[in-house]
């Protein structure tokens, strides 16, 4: 006999973890195949610094997960966007639209304990640990067979809907006969911990450049947390960079909003390359998060994307449940998320390629013009809508978690909020 679930979701990274307590929330039966052995947090949740949409915080204070959180977290009160080279820059003011703040900093491991400890609280969750996906199966008529495997040996489990929430190298994706289209931007972005002379006040800061951005996002602990994209031909040389050396780079790049750069942590490194799946969803499966889309991390929305992902589809089973139809992986219900989800996707995706390539233009007469638009954007107010909308989270068509609706989220009201 073959273990059996609603769902199965494969990968139990940010957006995995999200989904599985969604899911249980409104009594369903899910198993969660995961790569790391208990005890120990997948690779994803390390030192990098994560910036929370609002809509992103309210999905996560819902599920119960942002009360898990043991470090303190970096309100994101302003974003000040502007380009090394480049006249004019963009402020914008959380107050100025009605919020305390546009969202918050959050260091990656201390989320992933904040999903480990929302995780093993769940009645129902089975966790496959550690084991990897092997392949698919033949399932029968309305199902999906996923071959595992651990250290005993081979095993089949079924689900009603496969779940491939596995990374940007979705294992799942491929299995599934999905195919993808790439573009390495030629970066390569480096990850610390800064402090500068100037302690955070609330300030997001964005800096362009030809070889990518170099942020500075205020934590929680006084400190920054860094992105500082290079030309991936020049990363080894960076790499092998001492702390002062490095420091000098980064102020370099960057200016002086901080005062004097002082320390930075230990680095890590990421290579900048878009990986878009030609299609979302096959026969009884889906692929959310980084297996849908992995985008350039140019304006922070690669996280906030995929939790919207699997937002929407834990509304929409939930939905058909309360309609009296459980069969979460029909048809009918993975063409409604397809539509649910292709707005919010097509915009966000364009956004950050768009931003990526513009910024990186280092032409005579793009500069002008990127100065003027940055002018633009600080001056007027459908413009600087735009911005805030996204960078808030509430892009098309947006689940209820996210948009706070607690009323729709319990009763069942108005869904699909649009932005």
């Amino acid at each position: 006999m073959h273990a059996s679930h609603d769902v199965l979701i494969v990968g139990g990274g940010l957006v995995g973890a999200s989904l599985a307590i969604a899911l249980d929330r409104i009594g369903l039966d899910v198993g969660l195949v995961e790569a790391a052995p208990p005890g120990a947090l997948p690779a994803v949740f390390d030192e990098r610094n994560l910036s929370f949409a609002e809509a992103t915080l309210n999905a996560l204070d819902a599920l119960g997960v942002l009360a898990r959180l043991r470090a303190p977290t970096g309100p994101i009160r302003r974003i000040h966007i502007s380009r090394r080279g480049d006249f004019g820059r963009t402020v914008l003011e959380a107050q100025r639209y009605g919020r305390e703040e546009f969202g918050r900093v959050v260091v990656a491991r201390d989320f992933g304990e904040a999903l480990e400890a929302r995780l093993a609280e769940l009645p129902r969750l089975l966790r496959y640990r550690p084991v990897r996906f092997v392949g698919l199966a033949d399932g029968g008529d309305g199902w999906r067979a996923v071959r595992l495997a651990d250290g005993a040996g081979e095993r089949t489990v079924r689900a009603r809907l496969l779940v491939a929430a596995d990374g940007t190298r979705s294992g799942v994706r491929e299995a599934l006969g999905i195919g993808t289209e790439e573009h390495d931007y030629g970066q390569t972005l480096f990850v610390a911990r800064l402090r500068g002379e100037r302690a955070p006040d609330g300030t997001a800061y964005e800096r362009l450049g030809r070889d990518g951005p170099t942020a500075l996002l205020p934590r929680g602990d006084r400190h920054y947390g860094l992105i500082h994209g290079v030309a991936s031909d020049d990363a080894d040389a960076v790499a092998g960079l001492d702390e002062a050396g490095f420091l000098a780079r980064v102020q370099d790049a960057f200016g002086w909003r901080a005062g004097r750069l002082l320390s930075c942590g230990a680095r890590s490194l990421y290579p900048a390359i878009r990986v878009l799946a030609q299609r979302t969803v096959a026969a009884r499966a889906v692929l959310v998060g980084n297996a849908a889309q992995t985008i350039h991390p140019i304006g922070a929305q690669g996280f906030n994307l995929g939790l919207r992902d699997a937002m929407t589809l834990a509304e929409l089973i939930e939905d058909r449940r309360r309609a009296g139809d459980g069969d979460c992986g029909s048809d009918a219900l993975l063409a409604r998320y397809l539509e649910r989800r292709r707005e919010d996707r097509e915009r966000t995706v364009g956004f950050s390629d768009g931003l990526a390539r513009l910024s990186a233009n280092d032409t005579e007469l793009m500069r002008p013009l990127r100065s003027l638009g940055l002018f633009a954007f600080d001056r007027l107010a459908s413009a600087q809508s735009f911005l805030v909308g996204g960078a808030m989270g509430y892009r098309g068509d947006v689940p209820a978690l996210c948009r706070n609706d607690r009323a729709a989220a319990v009763s069942g009201g108005e869904r699909g909020g649009r932005a």
